[in-house]
């Protein structure tokens, strides 16, 4: 399925191509925790930006590698680079603007992350 989605303020949109039924990972994390965000992770190639290249600020911290991108308008993150699949886009399943039919939420422990990364690292090949 071809999903749409976007930021609040709808300045970034967006594109991503996934299942109707969703597997997404809720991670514990410090960030994950406080921007609420559900993690749809997909090959670069499922995901296309529509508009708003020009709204987006990124955010770095620890090693650098996860780029954190969010809206400077309204301050939402809809997709990230992540640390775990750098070849890779995570989308905010809580940003699809037309909910999916159904999602699997996996727990992923995040604030141990150097244990579990190796969990999701598969969720940017194909398969």
């Amino acid at each position: 399925m071809r999903y749409s989605g976007s930021c609040h303020c709808g300045a970034i949109r967006f594109e991503v191509e996934a299942p109707e039924v969703i597997d997404a990972d809720h991670c514990n994390c410090s960030i994950c925790t406080k921007s609420g965000f559900l993690h749809l992770i997909v090959l670069l190639g499922k995901f296309r930006l529509l508009s708003g290249e020009e709204y987006i600020s990124t955010y770095t911290f620890n090693t650098g590698v996860a780029k954190h991108t969010f809206c400077r308008v309204c301050g939402i993150k809809p997709f990230y680079t992540p640390r775990s699949n750098p070849d890779g886009i995570d989308v905010n399943v809580n940003c699809l603007d037309t909910p999916p039919v159904a999602v699997r939420i996996t727990e992923f422990d995040g604030r141990n992350w150097e244990q579990h990364a190796h969990e999701v690292a598969h969720k940017s090949k194909e398969s």
